[in-house]
């Protein structure tokens, strides 16, 4: 996102739109940029700490840009995997076949 005390002429822009097609009760707009990173393998903390230094150091320009927020997302096809997974092992830690109980 652009520093707070830039100005803003896309978000001024915006702003006006809003305002001219009878959207109120916006005070202001922002206009900034994402990147998406995909990333093979489990999300761990080095590699956390890595997307958060090439964020600030390649992906923003720290001079006008502040970098807001960094969102870690699974898949669904993950997702599914671990529920898969969880749901075949027992209390035990015996496994059964999907839909086969014991």
């Amino acid at each position: 996102m652009p520093k707070a005390e830039l100005l803003d002429p896309q978000g001024k822009a915006v702003a006006g739109a809003l305002a001219r097609t009878g959207r109120t009760g916006f005070s202001g707009v922002r206009i900034g940029k994402r990147f998406e990173l995909t990333v093979d393998g489990p999300i761990d903390d080095a590699l956390k700490a890595s997307v958060k230094e090439i964020a600030e150091e390649i992906l923003s320009n720290g001079v006008i840009e502040d970098v807001v927020g960094i969102h870690y997302e699974v898949t669904n096809a993950e997702l599914a995997e671990e529920a898969s997974e969880a749901a075949s092992v027992t209390d035990d830690g015996f496994g059964a076949p999907a839909g086969e109980t014991h």
